[in-house]
C-alpha cells in the first residue's frame, strides 16, 4: 500500500513538472533567432545529413587503417579417421589422429599506383563536402523562417489596419444611424455604409485567418508541436531605405562566391573527383606487397623415444656363413615411444616465410582504361555542376538585388500614395459629415486608403526580405531588427 502511494505521488510530480514545463514554453515569446534555432535543432533534413557526415567520416576512417598492415590468426582442431597421412610426422595413421594447426599472417602493399593513398584524401574531401551540404541545408532553412516569421509580422500588422478600418465604419455606422432616424439624411445612405461594414468584417477575418494560417506554417517548418500558445517577437524592423554605403551584384557575388557553402561543396566535389581519377590510373600501375607469416601445429601421430623406459635388445638370424655355415645373428635395440607433447611439438613444427609479389596487370578486358574514362567523365560533370552552382548563385544574387530596388521603389511610390490617399480621405470625411458626398464616393475613398496601406505594408516586408538576403550573402547574420 505504501509503495502504491509512493509511486502516484511520484506520477503528480513528474505529471505537474511537465505541466510547467509546457506552460513555459507556451508563455514563451519566439524570436527569430529562437526560431532558428529551434528548427536547427530538430529538423529532420538536417538531422539527417548529419547521419550522412557521420558516415563519410567513417568511410575516411576505414580508408586510413586500410593503409595499415593488416594481420590475421587462424587455429584449428581436426580428427581424422582411417588411413591418412600425417602432415607433421609424413606416415600413414590407421588410427584416429587429433591435430591442431595454429597460423599468423600478415601483408602490406607497398605501392599500387597510390590508390590507398588517394583513396584517403578523397575521402577526406567527401567529408568537408557533405559537412558543406549540411550548412546549405540549414542556410535554406534559416532564411525560410525569416520569410514565415516575417509573413506573420506582416499578416499581424495588416490584421491590424482591418481592424482599424472596421473600427471608423461602425461609428460612422451608428453615426448615420441617428442622421437617418432624424431624418436628415437618406436610409439608402445607411445601407450603403453597413454593407461597407460588413465586407470590412470579412476582411477581418480573411486576414485574421491568413495570420493564424502564417503562424502554422512556421511552427510545421521549424517542426514545433502546433499550439495556439505560440507568438512571436515583434521587433523594431529595420529602416526601409537606401543603404549608406551602396553594394552592387557584382560587390555581393564577389564576397558570396568565396564563402558560400554550396561553391564550397561543388568545389571539394572537383577536388574529389580528381583523387577518383587518380585511383583509376592506379589501377593499371604494377602492384608490389610483402607479406609473412608463422605458423605451428601438432599431431596426435608424432612419437618420441621414451627416455623412462630401458630399451631392450632382441637377436635374430641374418644368415649362414658359406664356409663355416655358421649361424650369424644380429641383434636390434627396440626403444619404447611415447606421444610427443603439446608444447615440444609447436616448438618442432614452428615455422615462419617472408615473401614479396609483384603484380604487373597486362590485359584484363580493358577494365582499368574504361575506369579512367568514367573518371574522367564523372570529373567533367563536377566541374559542370560546379559552374551551375556559380551562375545559380549569380542568378539568385542579381535576382535579389532587382526585387530589393523594386520593392524600395514600390515603397516610396505607395508610401506618396498612402500620404495623398491620407488627406484625400480626410477631406472626403469632412464632407461626408457635412453631407456633401454620398456614402458610395465615402466608401470608395476609404477602400482607397485601405488599398494603400495595404500596399505600403506589402512593400515595406518585401524589401526588409530582399536586403535580408543581400546581407546573407554578404556572410552577415539573418537579421530583420535595426
Amino acid at each position: 500500500m505504501r509503495v502504491k502511494k509512493i509511486f502516484t505521488s511520484g506520477i503528480i510530480v513528474l505529471a505537474f513538472l511537465l505541466l510547467i514545463s509546457f506552460q513555459a514554453r507556451s508563455q514563451k515569446i519566439w524570436t527569430l533567432e529562437d526560431c532558428i534555432n529551434y528548427a536547427l535543432e530538430n529538423n529532420l533534413d538536417i538531422q539527417k545529413q548529419i547521419q550522412s557526415v557521420e558516415s563519410n567520416k567513417a568511410y575516411l576512417m576505414q580508408s586510413a587503417l586500410g593503409m595499415l598492415p593488416n594481420l590475421n590468426a587462424s587455429a584449428s582442431n581436426y580428427w581424422n579417421f582411417g588411413q591418412t597421412i600425417d602432415q607433421y610426422t609424413n606416415t600413414f595413421a590407421t588410427t584416429s589422429v587429433r591435430s591442431n594447426n595454429f597460423y599468423v599472417s600478415s601483408s602490406m602493399v607497398l605501392f599500387n599506383g597510390l590508390q590507398k593513398l588517394n583513396t584517403v584524401k578523397q575521402n577526406q574531401i567527401l567529408v568537408l563536402a557533405s559537412k558543406y551540404d549540411l550548412d546549405v541545408i540549414k542556410n535554406s532553412i534559416s532564411l525560410s523562417v525569416a520569410g514565415y516569421y516575417l509573413d506573420i509580422l506582416f499578416n499581424s500588422e495588416l490584421l491590424d489596419v482591418a481592424t482599424e478600418q472596421l473600427r471608423i465604419t461602425k461609428l460612422q455606422v451608428e453615426r448615420m444611424q441617428k442622421m437617418v432616424d432624424a431624418g436628415s439624411s437618406a436610409k439608402g445612405d445607411l445601407l450603403n455604409i453597413q454593407a461597407q461594414k460588413s465586407a470590412e468584417e470579412l476582411t477581418q477575418v480573411q486576414t485574421s485567418n491568413q495570420l493564424n494560417i502564417s503562424y502554422l506554417s512556421l511552427e510545421q517548418l521549424i517542426d514545433l508541436p502546433v499550439t495556439k500558445d505560440f507568438h512571436i517577437e515583434k521587433p523594431k524592423l529595420k529602416a526601409v531605405e537606401a543603404p549608406k554605403q551602396p553594394v552592387t551584384p557584382e560587390i555581393i557575388f564577389e564576397h558570396a562566391i568565396k564563402t558560400r557553402p554550396e561553391i564550397k561543396g561543388a568545389e571539394m566535389r572537383v577536388e574529389a573527383a580528381q583523387k577518383r581519377l587518380a585511383i583509376a590510373r592506379g589501377i593499371i600501375s604494377p602492384t608490389l606487397s610483402v607479406s609473412g607469416s608463422w605458423g605451428t601445429g601438432y599431431s596426435g601421430a608424432a612419437r618420441e623415444i621414451d627416455p623412462n623406459v630401458t630399451p631392450t635388445i632382441t637377436s635374430y638370424k641374418m644368415g649362414i656363413t658359406e664356409v663355416s655355415r655358421d649361424t650369424v645373428l644380429g641383434y636390434q635395440v627396440n626403444y619404447a615411444t611415447r606421444l610427443k607433447s603439446f608444447g615440444d611439438q609447436l616448438k618442432t613444427n614452428n615455422n615462419q616465410s617472408v615473401g614479396f609479389n609483384l603484380n604487373i596487370p597486362i590485359f584484363n578486358g580493358w577494365q582499368g582504361r574504361s575506369n579512367i574514362t568514367q573518371a574522367k567523365i564523372q570529373k567533367n560533370q563536377a566541374e559542370l555542376d560546379l559552374d551551375i552552382e556559380k551562375r545559380t548563385l549569380r542568378k539568385i544574387i542579381e535576382q535579389a538585388y532587382a526585387d530589393a530596388v523594386a520593392s524600395l521603389q514600390k515603397y516610396n511610390s505607395a508610401l506618396g500614395r498612402l500620404n495623398a490617399q491620407s488627406e484625400s480621405f480626410k477631406y472626403t470625411q469632412q464632407k461626408f459629415d457635412v453631407g456633401m458626398m454620398t456614402s458610395f464616393d465615402y466608401n470608395n475613398s476609404k477602400k482607397d486608403l485601405t488599398k494603400a496601406e495595404s500596399d505600403l505594408l506589402q512593400a515595406k516586408y518585401d524589401f526588409i526580405f530582399k536586403t535580408t538576403i543581400l546581407d546573407f550573402y554578404m556572410g552577415n547574420p539573418i537579421q530583420i531588427q535595426q
